[in-house]
């Protein structure tokens, strides 16, 4: 029991975060008010940790600590009660302690006691002298106790509440769901998370409005939260999140509705509401079994997954919840794998004119051998990657090893372009075109050898400065294509100022070829248009013959797919194209 009551104690001193902070003033001068009562020279206060006495105020001590064993405050804190030895060299247990062997004869301590009656420690004084105290000077001694201790949760207290909301933050929200778990184990509970605006949005608002625009959402917030949820806590756990414990035993479904009932009331009277989108999510756990962080976590994530839906109310999924940490994942370990030799490689699909049936170029693509997942789809992990600053690394090291394959095969007589995707996060570097004239000197080949790929969608984030970076490009003699075409958003007048050569049909439609004279008019009409516009057209995903024929009968003019070949290893690619005699009508 014993045990049992010092890790309490130990615990609820820890949470204090006050051990080996520097000094203060406010713990000095209670230390000097403390030694003038009493007409010592020497006084502190003094925190019991496991195995030391730290002293957060010292008047007369050098030191900022002492060994814990017969210490005197650390009976204090054990007994959380007054401890007075009116002589150490005449008290059997302290005469020979550490105190003792320095010259201390006097010492009075009065506990640091905590609201949950936990001692954390003594403000004492000492006397080089025996004494005694009287009733008087240890009331006045015990009053300045509690001043620190006052002192103690004052500054505890700035670290745990939001200045802006007034709330706890998100430091006492995990202490307390770390406290549900230890006095109300096993416990099924719903942890709720209010997400209050995109990231986006409150950039829109600040830009117009202000700071005090996040001022106003967060007060609002705040403000209606309080009467929401009554008498239970919230806290502010993020700039424009807040959080809460729902009350005990309550209906999933039925609850979940009620949330969803109160996001749709209308808010009045604040502009903040007005580029508002607020969601909910819902995390369920099992008090003392789940770590508190992870808890909130899972909330927020499904306040993310809320955006997906109409009642802006989400339950946590562990499926959706492995998916995102898969993705995560992925990300962190593609860092890794572009330094790696082994992990990253090309592999080439040919291109063929549906004319003469030959080979006139190559898509470059990249694939990952994951070490411990094996082969990673690039569906999965390129999405991942053009969100981020990885996009550009990927792509220039696409560019140099795919450019260096290209020259060697220049070598050994292979005359063909090759085809390289780029992401919209490329068309935001600013020297884009010049790595890539850099790339092409590096490796001595003609600009009009390479063609770069790029999506509608990247294209439409920006479609002034992707044009303008584009034509800085084409400028140079690359070629350029426009990747994935008809299912980005763009506009005919788009389509007509862009500088690209190539049209590539993606392969959703050319896949639906077979399946009606609709589906063939669709893409009959996308070759005419693109034809109208100056557009060389090439069809993606051509699997079988007939598709072939089909679209050659269109007029399109070249195509790649399973039909022709998967793609290729790089050692793989020139064998492929001599079995061919550069010729695929045999495929």
């Amino acid at each position: 029991m014993a045990d049992t009551n010092e890790a309490a104690r130990l615990d609820a001193l820890y949470q204090l975060n006050l051990l080996d902070t520097p000094p203060s003033e406010s713990f000095d001068r209670i230390t000097r008010m403390a030694a003038q009562l009493f007409g010592l020279p020497i006084s502190a206060v003094s925190l019991t940790d496991r195995d030391r006495q730290w002293f957060k105020s010292r008047l007369g001590v050098e030191y900022v600590s002492i060994p814990r064993e017969k210490a005197p405050c650390a009976q204090v804190a054990e007994n959380a009660d007054m401890v007075v030895i009116p002589d150490l060299l005449a008290d059997e247990y302290y005469a020979t302690s550490i105190l003792a062997a320095q010259g201390v004869r006097f010492y009075a301590g009065a506990p640091l006691t905590t609201r949950d009656g936990f001692g954390l420690g003594a403000l004492c004084v000492l006397g080089t002298e025996p004494r005694t105290a009287t009733a008087p000077e240890l009331a006045a001694l015990n009053d300045l106790a509690q001043m620190a201790m006052s002192q103690i949760e004052l500054q505890h207290a700035f670290g745990r509440i939001d200045p802006l909301s007034g709330l706890p933050n998100l430091t006492q929200f995990i202490d307390d769901l770390d406290d549900l778990g230890r006095d109300d184990p096993g416990r099924k509970r719903f942890v709720v998370v209010i997400e209050l605006a995109r990231a986006e949005q409150i950039s829109a608002g600040v830009r117009v409005m202000g700071s005090s625009y996040i001022e106003e959402m967060v007060h609002e917030a705040a403000r209606a939260l309080r009467t929401e949820i009554g008498k239970r806590q919230a806290y502010h756990t993020g700039l424009a999140q807040f959080a809460y414990l729902a009350e005990p035993d309550v209906d999933q479904e039925a609850y979940l509705d009620r949330l969803a009932a109160g996001l749709q009331r209308p808010r009045t009277g604040s502009q903040a509401n007005l580029v508002m989108s607020a969601t909910i999510g819902v995390a369920p756990f099992v008090s003392g079994e789940t770590p508190s962080r992870d808890v909130l976590r899972r909330a927020h994530s499904a306040a993310l997954d809320a955006r997906n839906f109409n009642t802006g109310v989400s339950i946590y999924s562990a499926a959706a919840d492995e998916t995102h940490q898969r993705r995560f994942a992925l990300l962190h370990d593609f860092r890794a794998a572009l330094e790696s030799p082994r992990q990253l490689r090309l592999v080439y699909q040919p291109r063929v004119d549906l004319r003469s049936k030959l080979c006139v170029g190559a898509e470059a693509l990249l694939r990952w051998t994951h070490p411990e997942l094996g082969e990673v789809s690039p569906a999965e992990f390129i999405p991942i990657v053009e969100q981020t600053s990885l996009a550009r690394d990927t792509t220039a090291k696409v560019l140099d090893a795919g450019l260096a394959q290209l020259r060697a095969w220049q070598r050994t007589g292979v005359d063909i372009q090759l085809s390289v995707n780029v992401s919209a996060t490329n068309l935001d570097e600013v020297d884009f075109a010049q790595q890539i004239q850099l790339y092409l000197l590096k490796h001595r080949l003609p600009a009009a050898m390479l063609e770069l790929e790029v999506t509608e969608s990247a294209i439409m984030g920006d479609a002034g400065h992707a044009i303008g970076q584009l034509s800085a490009i084409a400028s140079t003699g690359v070629r350029l294509a426009i990747d994935d075409f008809g299912t980005g958003q763009s506009s005919f007048s788009y389509l007509q100022r862009l500088p690209a050569q190539v049209v590539k049909i993606d392969q959703s439609f050319v896949r639906e070829l077979t399946a009606g004279e609709r589906e063939r008019t669709l893409v009959r009409s996308m070759i005419s248009l693109s034809h109208d516009l100056g557009y060389r057209v090439v069809a993606e995903g051509v699997e079988t013959a007939e598709v072939a024929d089909l679209l050659a009968d269109m007029g399109c003019d070249e195509a790649q797919g399973y039909h022709f070949a998967r793609p290729l290893e790089a050692e793989d690619f020139a064998p492929w194209l001599a079995s061919q005699g550069r010729s695929t009508a045999a495929a």
